[in-house]
């Protein structure tokens, strides 16, 4: 029965309307409709579940948690939980990185900490220009979407979305030049028209922008680039970070230190709101309450996240563990987009995809293969990317099994001959 979610839910709707199934249980990777239907999930919940739906090793604390009759909700009173939680990152995953960051609980969702880090940045340098990029998407709240690329998400404020500079992301210009050479004029020449900016804001692989996947040495030149004009460098990790491009942070690869760090999706580890932002600890200027909320001490997500570190973070065998997965995904990626002429794989780690050149390949073959038992979602302007996002955890046999589905399907919609049953 679906006519309530369609008569009563609103029409702003999205994932129920490209999924149209009832689900009821999840495990791991797969979740199971109502009718009985199972699916391979490679969309973990928009990055939120990078350890699966229900993982045991997380299920066990939070329901000892919540048994206990310990405290919920706290808004950002001090609680074991809490503490617990700022313990086991500053060891896990702080100290081995070097990092000297303070963490703000901002809210629950990425768009809490995408704003709280725009507020902190001009607040600390007085100016009110933010500069962001091309295919950019930093979430849904009105300072979100003034450094937001996406026109559609873009007409949904319904005003007018002022105090930023847009600049071209890696490659957007197509060999045509340095992507930077624009930017770092601009800083430069004080007729520019471009208002110095507090910060850049920057994901280092744009998971609603169409997967594209910044260099790192573009990275390290824009960080150059803002330490020498006294910039501030925010990194917007909430989803390629926690382990998702095969590293904790995203940007570890690259060898910078942003100056903040926005974080959500799996930080929970469990598909529980929460959210931090990070920064280096001269930036921290707040005055007690300047900026708060009251769902900023989700006990219950404290736990899982703690769970999640302590499982997963505490060693280099995990990490070890996803390099194999990482390549295995790519090379699954690889035969699928060796199935039709142009097509390219883009992003990196499991945050990687296949862009056509038919803009309407890709959502075809979601279709396609939603109706085989997988569910893959699409990314960019027009959609024109396949988004491959399966948990960190898969197995090798469930991602192989949806690998073939996606084939199967990228088969189909070509109009290719099937080269076996899936």
């Amino acid at each position: 029965m679906t006519d309530i979610f369609e008569t009563l839910e609103s029409e702003v709707r999205g994932y129920s309307r490209s999924w149209p199934a009832v689900f009821t249980h999840a495990s791991g990777a797969i979740q199971t409709a109502e009718d009985g239907t199972e699916y391979i999930d490679f969309f973990s919940g928009a990055g939120a579940l990078n350890y699966g739906h229900n993982n045991p090793a997380l299920t066990a604390p939070l329901m000892e948690y919540l048994a206990s009759g310990a405290v919920v909700h706290s808004l950002d009173m001090m609680t074991p939980a809490k503490r617990e939680f700022l313990e086991t990152f500053q060891e896990l995953i702080l100290k081995p990185r070097n990092l000297d960051y303070k963490v703000m609980f901002p809210g629950p969702t990425g768009t809490n900490t995408v704003e709280a880090a725009l507020k902190l940045a001009r607040k600390v340098t007085g100016r009110q220009n933010i500069i962001s990029f091309t295919n950019a998407f930093h979430g849904m709240t009105l300072g979100s979407l003034s450094v937001t690329g996406n026109a559609m998400k873009r007409q949904g404020a319904g005003v007018p979305l002022g105090n930023t500079s847009k600049m071209p992301y890696d490659n957007y210009l197509e060999g045509a030049g340095s992507d930077l050479a624009f930017l770092e004029r601009s800083l430069e020449d004080t007729s520019s028209g471009i208002d110095k900016p507090a910060a850049v804001i920057v994901e280092t692989v744009q998971g609603e922008g169409g997967l594209r996947a910044a260099r790192a040495e573009w990275l390290r030149n824009l960080a150059a680039l803002l330490k020498r004009h006294d910039v501030l460098l925010i990194v917007d990790d909430v989803q390629a970070g926690c382990g998702r491009t095969g590293t904790f942070f995203s940007f570890e690869e690259a060898g910078i230190e942003p100056d903040i760090v926005c974080v959500s999706k799996s930080i929970s580890g469990y598909g529980l709101p929460m959210a931090l932002t990070l920064f280096r600890r001269e930036l921290d200027v707040w005055g007690a309450g300047e900026h708060n909320g009251t769902f900023r001490g989700h006990n219950p997500a404290f736990v899982t996240a703690t769970a999640a570190l302590k499982k997963y973070w505490a060693t280099d065998d995990f990490q070890n563990e996803l390099a194999g997965t990482i390549a295995a995904l790519h090379r699954g990626l690889a035969e699928i987009a060796g199935l039709v002429d142009g097509a390219e794989i883009r992003g990196r780690g499991m945050l990687a995809g296949v862009v056509f050149p038919d803009q309407a390949t890709a959502s075809n073959v979601a279709a396609e293969a939603f109706a085989h038992g997988v569910l893959v979602e699409t990314s960019g302007s027009e959609d024109e990317v396949l988004k491959v996002m399966p948990p960190l955890t898969i197995t090798d046999d469930v991602l192989q099994r949806g690998l073939a589905i996606i084939t199967e399907a990228v088969r189909t919609v070509a109009g290719k001959p099937a080269l076996a049953a899936v």
